[in-house]
């Protein structure tokens, strides 16, 4: 997150309720005056903390940059080592660390890499932006195991009271916490990149580059998929965030039922996450681009003026919904179902998202081996990258995310003649 970026529109925000304050003040209008008063104070208190962070991020650059520089030559005698092998089409394997970094540091371009002359650069579609849900979700290293059961606590403990005198001599009422289990087992993921045989001419070092990007941006494509959607088996091995169930088949979400995206319809699924004491936080709305689209257009009583801003950040991906003093952190996923425009049928289709990811844990099971193959498209004079991986995945808190469902259609009454 760039809290720089964030530090500015906090400053912005705290001039503006500062002058609020002061025209208030000027009107005679107490209650304005307190409120803005108010606000402003709580902002510059955000300024503070934001401030501390960004001082504490440089300094955790700096100790980063230094232990980079160090590893340095490590890296490149590694990539060196593999690059060259698998020129020579033997198979290279990345530890579960080493996919962990590439799945969430994944360069989304591959212009990057130096290449040699006569190679030319290759350049992404600019449609070849993939969710960055994958770097929003908690990943964990579960090489050895042949699966997982998460505890999950789905009711806590209640305390007892009552009067002394009642309740002296007497055995106390038990209260005791209700838990459940997520299962998180092992999906096979499959990587097929096909590349230009010419590549073999980079050097050894940027050979590997070019190939762990190349596979990367596979994997993180397949891989944000399945996050929401699962994979699709009637007994999942890998569950989706719209799919999530415990060990014995209870959802580990909750879902509300919409028809259209209105007005209300942003409260309506920011109300339902949480408990009845908060809105539950660092929560994310996870839609497609048509759903963000219908939210940008909708409009109030001045048919000129929108009722909520849209603001982008970082590679346009992600970013915030803003209506007033509400501002909902989103974050584009093409493999989600639209709310708009999508008719109601038989069952009921789950949509939107909206939780903390971090509520979703995404496990890797062992190595991710990655070998090339010359012969599939041989006429075409194209290498085959064949990646093989094994992931798994399962909501670990109860009611970790709201799933927005599009209804059923309502069933007409049979008619006899």
């Amino acid at each position: 997150m760039d809290y720089k970026k964030t530090l500015i529109d906090l400053k912005a925000r705290h001039s503006a309720q500062v002058k609020a304050a002061e025209t208030a003040k000027q009107n005679g209008d107490a209650d304005a005056f307190g409120k803005a008063l108010k606000t402003a104070q709580e902002l510059h208190d955000e300024i503070d903390a934001t401030k501390a962070l960004i001082v504490e991020q440089e300094v955790q650059a700096a100790e980063e940059k230094d232990l980079g520089e160090q590893n340095s030559a490590e890296a490149q005698s590694k990539a060196a080592e593999r690059g060259s092998a698998l020129q020579q089409k033997r198979s290279v394997s990345y530890s579960p660390e080493e996919l962990r970094t590439g799945l969430k540091s994944t360069t989304l371009a591959s212009g990057t890499i130096a290449k040699p002359t006569g190679i030319g650069q290759m350049h992404d579609s600019i449609a070849n932006v993939i969710s960055s849900i994958l770097d929003e979700v908690r990943v964990v290293n579960l090489a050895g195991l042949g699966q997982i059961l998460e505890p999950i606590e789905v009711e806590d403990m209640a305390a007892q009271a009552g009067a002394v005198a009642t309740l002296a001599g007497t055995t106390r009422t038990a209260s005791d916490p209700t838990f459940t289990y997520a299962k998180i087992a092992p999906f096979e993921v499959d990587v097929t990149s096909l590349i230009d045989r010419n590549m073999r001419r980079l050097t050894p070092v940027d050979y590997e580059a070019y190939c762990r990007n190349m596979i990367m941006r596979a994997m993180r494509r397949k891989i944000a998929n399945l996050i929401v959607n699962g994979d699709g088996q009637v007994s999942p091995a890998m569950y989706g965030i719209k799919t999530a169930l415990d060990y014995n088949g209870a959802a580990l979400y909750k879902t509300i039922n919409m028809t259209s995206i209105g007005v209300d319809s942003l409260d309506e699924i920011a109300f339902a996450y949480g408990g009845n004491d908060n809105l539950g936080p660092n929560a994310r709305l996870y839609l497609t681009k048509a759903d963000l689209k219908a939210i940008g257009a909708l409009r109030g009583s001045n048919e000129k003026k929108r009722l909520f801003e849209i603001e982008f950040s970082g590679n346009g991906n992600t970013g915030f919904i803003v209506n007033g003093g509400m501002r909902i952190p989103f974050t584009l996923h093409s493999g989600l179902t639209s709310l708009t425009g999508t008719d109601r049928g038989a069952s009921a289709v789950p949509t939107m998202l909206y939780g903390d990811p971090q509520n979703y844990e995404l496990g890797l099971f062992g190595d991710f081996s990655v070998r090339l193959d010359e012969s599939v498209k041989a006429i075409e004079r194209m290498d085959t990258l064949l990646g093989d991986a094994f992931v798994g995945g399962n909501l670990v808190v109860k009611n970790g995310f709201v799933v927005v469902m599009l209804p059923a259609a309502e069933q007409q009454p049979a008619t006899s003649d």
